[in-house]
């Protein structure tokens, strides 16, 4: 107990529960896979310009323990996937010979390059060790290190 108080003094970061970890694990390969097939219906999408459903509940069933492992990915998560209906919509519009406005299409283009972002940073997170307490406080704070 000493150690770890310690260790968290010094800054030094912790580990996950190995529970926790593996929920964490399970929670990001979840999501992961289901962007992976929101990208591949945009992929189609853009070949074929007919409009699809994005799928949003592997992220509804795991958003709390993204939110308390990852809060970081869990916003950017929540932050795109809030953009689906947009993206939907911005696909549904077609025009002659089935064109695509090209604000629509900046819209779908960028959902797609945002979930691609959101991948690797949930990946990358899963495999980070969690904030210290000290790390935690200094983001609460908005506190910014510059280096010189």
């Amino acid at each position: 107990m000493l150690a770890a108080s310690a260790a968290v003094a010094l800054g030094r970061r912790p580990t996950r529960d190995p529970e926790r970890q593996a929920a964490l694990e399970r929670a990001v390969a979840a999501v992961d896979r289901e962007l992976a097939a929101n990208l591949e219906l945009t992929a189609i999408f853009g070949q074929t310009r007919q409009a699809f459903v994005l799928e949003n509940g592997q992220f509804a069933g795991h958003a709390e323990v993204l939110e308390r492992e990852v809060p970081d990915a869990h916003a950017q998560a929540a932050d795109l996937y809030r953009r689906i209906p947009s993206a939907e919509a911005a696909m549904e519009k077609r025009g002659p010979a089935n064109s695509l406005p090209d604000a629509d299409r900046r819209v779908v283009e960028v959902w797609e390059g945002d979930a691609r972002t959101l991948q690797a940073a949930l990946r990358e997170a899963a495999q980070a060790r969690p904030r210290s307490a000290l790390e935690r406080l200094i983001a609460r704070l908005g506190v910014r290190w510059v280096s010189h």
